[in-house]
């Protein structure tokens, strides 16, 4: 690698820590603690992305592409944390919830979502047979818990349950709220990531991404922008939720079909950083 490719891909690191040093020192994590993650994701990306034939890299290689002794490899495999489970419930809980606003069997006669029993009056769209469709690795009663924490669905009269948002977004001092943020950094990393590595023809499609910014905004029209942005973006998220659900695999497991996660994501730029 070129010097100045290097030098434009440690400045990239820079800007991209940024944003990422604002939640660390917010949240008291210290340099150490974070240089100790920065580590393990040396070592967790290179194991991973690095291996020959499909295979995970072994400590020889992953020493060699990260510049980590043999034994500090090791000791960070042993000691790396693993997230999935929390982020496989934040997933889980988006999916109910978009289920239940696209979902005709969840849904009454005008494509409102339905005040569902809990379960046993109402199986058939029951609160429970809406987890069992989107999230079945889940207990419902979990799921429930969850997004009663995180008050996005309420008890309305009969003890129905009904949802009071369309997205899964915890409160900004909850824990899985920096777990889902760092989520989310990671999504936009990953699609450009992507677009970097590949070569571009006709046969290597990049994955969109784009930006509409103005260096010339007056302040004061900060908040109408924000208030455009929340309408026009929200109508746009849910003809997309709309769209991924008709090509959603088909619930009864008959498909042999692979599956994966598909999306987009909508967020305001601003450089004015102070509240």
């Amino acid at each position: 690698m070129s010097n100045k490719l290097k030098n434009a891909a440690l400045s990239a690191l820079r800007l991209a820590l940024r944003p990422l040093v604002r939640v660390m020192i917010r949240n008291g994590v210290t340099f150490k603690e974070a240089a100790e993650v920065c580590k393990q994701t040396y070592v967790e990306v290179a194991r991973q992305d690095y291996g020959v034939y499909g295979r995970p890299t072994n400590a020889s290689r992953i020493a060699i592409l990260t510049g980590i002794s043999r034994h500090e490899v090791k000791r960070i495999r042993d000691a790396m944390t693993d997230e999935h489970e929390a982020l496989q419930r934040m997933s889980g809980a988006t999916r109910v919830l978009g289920g239940w606003y696209t979902d005709p069997d969840f849904c009454d006669a005008d494509d409102k979502p339905r005040a569902l029993s809990l379960e046993a009056t109402d199986k058939a769209g029951s609160f429970a047979a809406l987890c069992r469709r989107y999230a079945p690795d889940i207990p419902f009663t979990a799921m429930l818990k969850e997004l009663q924490r995180v008050n996005v669905v309420a008890s309305v009269k009969g003890g129905r349950l009904f949802p009071t948002a369309r997205y899964y977004m915890p409160d900004s001092q909850d824990p899985d709220a920096v777990l889902r943020a760092g989520s989310v950094l990671a999504d936009v990393g990953n699609s450009l990531a992507f677009n970097l590595a590949q070569k571009i023809t006709a046969d290597d499609a990049t994955r969109f991404e784009g930006r509409a910014t103005n260096i010339s905004i007056r302040a004061s029209a900060a908040k109408d922008f924000r208030a455009y942005l929340e309408d026009e973006a929200q109508g746009f998220l849910e003809r997309a939720d709309q769209w991924l659900a008709r090509h959603e695999k088909s619930p009864d497991g008959k498909s042999r079909e692979r599956t994966l996660r598909l999306g987009v994501g909508i967020y305001q730029i601003s450089d004015d950083n102070e509240r």
